[in-house]
Parts: C-alpha cells; structure tokens; sequence
C-alpha cells in the first residue's frame, strides 16, 4: 500500500508540474524599460496635457512650499487607487522657472510625504523632469511606472504636458519561431492593453526584430508574417499571450479598384488589407480607416502616390459575415483655396481634402511636387500676378 501510496502522489506532482510549463509557456513576460525623453527614443508616445490650477486642492494634504504661487495639477490613471494622482510645480527662486516637481507616487491621496522630484532641466519658458517614478497597487503587488513632464509657463499660459517614460521590451516565441516584442503606452494613462476605434486611444505593440518600427495597435488579433493571432497584454505589460486565432468570422469590404493600399484599425487591432480588384477580407468588427494610397506612373516613368490620412468619425465603418462595407474613398480629391481678409492684408492658403474630409499627400517619385500657384486679378485688370504657394 506505501508503493501505491509514493506512485500516485508522484504523478499528481508530475501533472501539477506539467500544467504549470504549460500555463508559463503562454505568459511570455517582457522586461521593463524607463528612460528621460522615452519619446525620442520609442516613438509612438502621445503628449497629454494636464490642466493647472494655482487653487489648492481640497483634502489634500500638502508639503511646506518655497513659492508663493504653487499651481497644481492632475494625472488620470485607471491604475491608480483614486484613478488619478496629484501634483504639484514648485520654485526654488523667486525669479526663475519652476524647478520642483511634487507627485502622489504611493497614490494615498497625499503629497505632504513627497520628496520634491528635480526638474534636469529648464529654460527660458519651460522645465522638464523625469523620468519620475510612482508606484500602483496591482493584484500581485506594487508595479512601478515613470512618467516624463515637461511645464511651460508665460504670463498668459500655463501648460503641464506628460507622457509614459517607460515601456516593456524582450524576446518571445511567436509560432516556433523568436521574435522580439516591444510594448507601448502610447496615451500615457499607465496601462499597456488600452483599445480602441481611436489610434490615439490605444496602445501600441512591435513584433519582429529588435530594431523594428514596424508598430501596430494592441487589439484583439495582431497579424504576424500574414498568421493571424489573438493577442493578450497584461495591463501593467508585463507580459503577452499569443494564441493562434481559430474560427475567426470574417467580412468583406469593398474600395474602388484604384486604391492600392488600405489599412484600419480598431478593437481588434491593426490591418493593412490584401486588395484584389478592390475587394478585401477583415474580422468582423467595426474599424476607422487608417489611410489609402493611390500609386501610379505617368508618361515619363515617374510614380505618383495619392494618399488620405487621418479621418476621425467619417472614416468610421463596420464588417460583418452578412454583406460587404462598400467604402466610398480615393478619387476624386478637393482642393481647396482658403482666403483671410486682416487689418487690409489678404492671406491666401492652399490644401487638398478627400471625401470623407481626410488630408490628403501628394507624392511624385517619393518627393513633393512642386507647390501649387494661384493667379490674383481685379476686375479692371490694372492689377495681375501669379504667385507660387510654399510648403511649411
């Protein structure tokens, strides 16, 4: 019977072990990066502004202070207890730029226990710190997280402007192959997994080489090497879980014929759709078009490219299994001449619109054409010029 008794215990044991590589081998963790200006580095990391105030919160309890006007501020976070921390800019000199940084990092609603973060540097309108770290409570402890400030002051404006100082990075396994992956927060609320129809609203994520740009919308799929994947990120991005998607229901969109690149995003991610006489295949779901392009050559060899970017709602479109989206874009595009009469002077502005109102790039041999001109004449026809816009 103690024979027995040893077998069974070793195979549960065994079983356990088993079901635990297997569970690891799905969570593929990520190591985590902070730097100053992250930004510069990474990429894909959006500035938000932070209104301030000089009126002193309420509730707050609050540092001894070295200027007589201290303004305060607000940076909003699901992962925060209260979904936001408060801060605080402070001065050192009477006369020189804020240069004091005070933010709830343990997130108990105080700043009396902070320690003043040193701006590294200031000029003269702006200070900058960072990369300044705080701390979340998360299901399996504290999580750390740095953000990167820059404050801009005159006498008529105020602005805090903020943006993730950190992000994960390492190598993963993607079928049976090793990629490296990179993790984005892209709007800086302190959690990598955000989706959404808006590209500003959402996360970002790289798979491919180490120093691949190749950057993509986190979702509920990402496409690698043209193999479909569903995709989960921890919200802290400690770690990824990519699962080959099976039983994916798709939907047909329908473009012009004309159009020879076409990408959307959304929810479930980011796509740039495999044309065939204008006829293309996404998951179900709703999307926002991300651009189009036109490309061509014309009697001399040169390529053009016609291209529409940033669309907002009007780009807005759902694919379901039933019927195709038919997407009315491409040509023809607008262009329009904007006219402004100021104190006796006109001012005359150029721009070319797509259907849907999105802006539209023009391109000959991957540079831009010459500017556009616009021929002024009176009625009498006393006076009579042509002059050529400039770009910038």
């Amino acid at each position: 019977m103690r024979t027995r008794n040893l077998i069974l215990v070793t195979v549960i044991i065994a079983s356990g072990l088993f079901a635990s590589a297997a569970w690891g081998q799905q969570e593929q963790w990520l190591g985590y990066r902070s730097m100053r200006e992250a930004r510069q580095v990474i990429g894909d990391m959006r500035l938000q502004g932070i209104e301030v105030s000089a009126d002193r919160p309420e509730g707050v309890e609050l540092p001894e202070f070295l200027a007589e006007e201290v303004f305060f501020g607000k940076w909003s976070s699901p992962m925060a207890k209260n979904e936001h921390l408060w801060i605080a800019l402070d001065k050192s000199n009477k006369d020189g730029m804020y240069n004091r940084l005070f933010i709830d990092s343990d997130g108990d609603g105080s700043l009396s226990d902070e320690q003043p973060q040193e701006a590294y540097r200031t000029d003269s309108r702006s200070s900058y710190f960072g990369p300044v770290k705080v701390v979340f409570e998360g299901e399996d402890g504290p999580v750390s997280y740095h953000l990167n400030f820059q404050f801009y002051i005159r006498e008529d404006r105020k602005r805090l402007s903020v943006n993730s100082g950190c992000w994960y990075e390492g190598q993963i396994e993607v079928g049976s192959e090793k990629k490296y992956c990179v993790l984005i927060d892209q709007n800086g609320n302190g959690i990598f997994n955000d989706k959404s129809l808006s590209s500003g609203d959402c996360d970002r994520i790289r798979i491919g080489k180490k120093d691949s740009r190749d950057t993509k919308f986190v979702g509920n799929f990402i496409e690698v090497e043209g193999v479909l994947y569903e995709l989960d990120v921890a919200p802290d991005g400690a770690y990824v879980v990519l699962n080959k998607a099976e039983n994916v229901k798709y939907g047909k969109i329908e473009v012009p014929e004309t159009i020879t690149e076409f990408a959307a995003g959304g929810e479930n991610g980011f796509f740039e759709v495999d044309l065939k006489k204008g006829i293309g295949e996404l998951p179900v779901g709703k999307y926002r078009i991300d651009h189009w392009q036109i490309e061509r050559k014309d009697e001399s060899g040169n390529t053009w490219k016609l291209a529409g970017r940033y669309f907002g709602s009007k780009g807005d479109f759902d694919v379901s299994d039933s019927s195709a989206a038919k997407l009315d874009i491409g040509e023809p595009v607008i262009s329009n001449l904007n006219v402004r009469k100021r104190e006796g002077k006109y001012s005359f502005s150029q721009e070319l619109k797509g259907k849907l109102g999105e802006r539209i790039d023009l391109q000959q041999s991957n540079n831009r054409p010459r500017a556009p001109k616009v021929h002024i004449k009176d009625e009498k026809g006393k006076y009579d010029r042509t002059y050529s816009f400039e770009y910038g």
